[in-house]
Formats: structure tokens, sequence, C-alpha cells
């Protein structure tokens, strides 16, 4: 069976140029932006923030789904499989879990400095770095996760400091601790 990755993290960790950056070391392979999946939705799109309503998680839901069944039957053709999806503080990613029982699957959470991800961020939005809005969900998001990182671990997770690492580095590192 060939190999599939889930690598997750907060916003702007560098998780889709990770993830296109492994499922390069393979002959075969596809890269599957959650992200993507739910930028399909055209008429009524929600976006994850403050308000976590029934909408989104309808939506977060069916772009799972939609992913997993992909990745299986990407899987079953002999390409290595690599999804990017943000870490859900409110799921957990609890849809994965028939996926995990199935399959093999590797999970990956990029986990960098909270300062540095939200420096990240601000480039990324083209906002002021002062901007209350990012500052505040990122801190949301790392305070779930570091009261899960012992839970992850023992999960067989494996939890990457990527702070001042290169992808190839990163990528490199994910590949040892899987072989």
């Amino acid at each position: 069976m060939t190999p599939i990755f889930l690598v997750v993290g907060p916003p702007a960790v560098g998780k889709s140029t990770t993830a296109r950056a492994l499922a390069t070391r393979f002959q075969k392979s596809i890269h599957i932006p959650v992200d993507d999946m739910r930028e399909m939705v055209v008429s009524g799109l929600l976006v994850p923030g403050f308000d976590w309503n029934e909408g989104l998680v309808e939506q977060l839901t069916l772009a799972r789904e939609n992913v997993i069944h992909m990745a299986k039957t990407y899987s079953k053709a002999g390409f290595a499989v690599v999804i990017d999806d943000f870490w859900d503080p409110f799921s957990r990613l609890n849809e994965y879990v028939h996926l995990f029982q199935e399959l093999n699957v590797h999970k990956v959470l990029l986990f960098p400095d909270e300062q540095v991800a939200i420096e990240r961020n601000v480039k990324r939005s083209g906002l002021e770095a002062g901007d209350e809005n990012i500052t505040l969900g990122i801190r949301v998001i790392y305070g779930f996760l570091e009261t899960a990182i012992i839970e992850l671990k023992d999960q067989g997770w494996i939890i990457l400091d990527t702070t001042g690492r290169s992808v190839e580095t990163i990528v490199d590192e994910i590949l040892s601790q899987v072989e």
C-alpha cells in the first residue's frame, strides 16, 4: 500500500508548501488541499473564524469526507497521498478517524513558535501586524493545540517545530520518522 500523509497545523505555518514538497518525493503522488476542496463551493462558502456555525461545520465535514474518498481512491491506484488541512479545534479532525482505522496514515502536525505563526499569518493576509483578529485567532488555536499535544503524541502524531527550518529539512524529518 502506498503511504498516506495528513499534514495539519495552524493557519500559515507552511502546510501546503510542506505537503507539496513531500508529495514530490514519490514517483506517483497527489497533494490534496482541503481548502481547495472547500473553495469549490460557489455560493454560500463559509470560512472558519470566530463563528463556527452549523453551515460551516457541514462544509468542513463534506470537504473532509470527499478528501478521504479521494485519498482512498488514489492510494488504491498506487499514488502516495498527501492531504493538507488546518487543525480544527472543534472537531479535532475526528472526520478522519475511519481513514486512520482503515489505512496506515502518517499524521503530521506542523507547530512552529506561536509568534512565528502570527508573523506568517500577518504577512500572508496583508493586514497590519497589530490586527487583533489575526493575533487572537492564532492564540486560540495554539491554546487548543498546547492542551492536545500530549494526546496527539500518544496517538502517534509526528509533531514538528518548523521554526527557522527549511521545507526540505522538514520533509526529510517526516520521511525519516515513517521509514
